[in-house]
């Protein structure tokens, strides 16, 4: 068997980490779960729980990676808890599960690029999402958009996700910028900052079962916890690099882009209708789409423009999670049986194109898919992997987590006792009140 990569550069570990992170999540889900869930209420509790459970829980899953520098799965067999493989391989399940309708919005995205340069949704924002979001159109976007997941991955650490994510995430940190200051500009834009900024706590006291699951969920999807991604990546890197620098540095970036979004998207929504339009309130995995492309559409030519370069930087952002999450499965693979790299990542990008197909013939299905992931896959991921790192690694996490540090090194034992309660305790509470609320979703759709 070759000789297991690594990162070329620090840089190059955490820029990747941070395109995993900063995907659709940030700008498809989080200005979307913002505009339907009390805007500022919802970002204050997103902002809590990615600090306080995001940050420890991302530690954690970088500890696990790089004391064994092997997989998401094998992980736990090198650190001496083989029983504990379960943990992995619900990851590595909840990661592919996400990636097979997560394909079919990414697929979507391309479809958006070449509307908005044509203004093909400006008649009927609506008509056209409902007429390109599910069937054989979609289904082959789908196919393309693996496709180019897939190249990535088989290229490898260095010379694929390495290099690509290098020039992905600079990319997307420019593009919203400049789309964020061309939303200033529109009319109703200091409202919308009013309903981002601001939060109505009396909303979020009456509504806490719907708002605290979807906030810490979205933290942890947006900072692609409790998916095996970030155990893969952090077992890339090298023992003399501090985690907790690495890890602050990934969630601040995170959640600067998923702000950042807000800035670009709330304005949109405000200047279409005056306010959180009835297209985006009504909920589903399109309604942003719509929403959004009938503000571009009330642009005229600027609208063009705008929509190119803002479905352009949600395609970046997209693939850069996208190969984080196949290369979760495809490591495991090269690591266990030593199969081609190419072979395999094209081989998992075509299983999944086989499952994503239901979630591309209807949409109904896709929002089926997010709401089990968001409910319950990645609480019951996350909440698995906090318990083992805090309560059965325990010293040999905090060792891990020392190495590279210098200076930082006082703050393991309080890092691991947070872990070991808050962090956990928080984590359990969101998993009950989401599957609370799963009593709610609309039965299976009809195949």
């Amino acid at each position: 068997m070759s000789q297991r990569e690594t990162w070329a550069t620090r840089a190059g570990f955490i820029l990747a980490a941070v395109g995993s992170a900063v995907g659709l999540g940030n700008i498809w889900q989080f200005p979307f779960k913002t505009a339907t869930n009390g805007g500022a209420a919802f970002v204050f509790v997103y902002l809590l729980a990615a600090v306080l459970i995001g940050l420890p829980a991302i530690l954690g899953e970088f500890v696990i990676g790089r004391r064994s520098k092997l997989n998401a799965i094998e992980a736990f067999g090198r650190l001496k808890r083989p029983e504990w493989t379960i943990v992995g391989a619900l990851g590595l399940f909840t990661g592919m599960w996400i990636l097979s309708y997560y394909s079919v919005v990414g697929g979507w995205v391309v479809r958006y690029i070449f509307g908005s340069a044509t203004g093909a949704y400006f008649g009927s924002p609506g008509e056209y999402f409902a007429a390109v979001s599910m069937g054989p159109d979609a289904i082959a976007l789908h196919g393309l958009f693996m496709l180019f997941t897939a190249s990535i991955v088989a290229f490898g650490i260095e010379d694929g996700i390495e290099k690509a994510t290098k020039l992905m995430v600079p990319s997307i940190v420019v593009i919203l910028l400049a789309l964020a200051i061309y939303a200033a500009t529109l009319p109703g834009a200091a409202d919308a900052y009013a309903y981002y900024l601001n939060p109505d706590f009396e909303y979020l006291f009456a509504n806490l079962g719907d708002v605290v699951p979807f906030a810490v969920s979205q933290a942890f999807f947006s900072l692609s916890l409790g998916m095996g991604a970030m155990i893969t990546y952090a077992s890339y890197i090298d023992g003399d690099e501090s985690l907790p620098a690495d890890g602050a540095t990934i969630v601040v970036l995170n959640t600067l882009v998923g702000l950042l979004a807000g800035f670009v998207v709330l304005p949109l929504l405000f200047a279409q209708q005056g306010g959180v339009s009835e297209t985006a309130a009504g909920g589903g995995p399109g309604a942003l789409f719509v929403a959004v492309a009938g503000a571009f559409a009330d642009l005229g030519m600027a609208g063009r423009a705008a929509g190119v370069l803002f479905f352009g930087v949600v395609l970046i952002a997209a693939l850069s999670s996208a190969i984080s999450l196949l290369e979760v499965v495809t490591s495991y693979v090269v690591d266990k049986y030593g199969f081609d790299r190419k072979t395999t990542a094209f081989g998992f990008a075509g299983a999944l194109f086989v499952v994503g197909t239901l979630p591309a013939g209807d949409t109904a299905w896709l929002g089926w898919f997010d709401t089990v992931a968001y409910k319950f896959l990645l609480p019951v991921s996350v909440l698995l992997g906090v318990f083992f790192v805090g309560w059965v690694l325990g010293p040999v996490a905090l060792d891990e987590l020392r190495n590279g540090t210098g200076g930082l090194a006082s703050v393991g034992p309080a890092w691991l006792w947070m872990v070991r309660t808050f962090v956990l305790v928080a984590v359990l509470a969101t998993l009950l009140l989401g599957v609370n609320t799963l009593y709610e979703m609309p039965p299976i759709p009809s195949v």
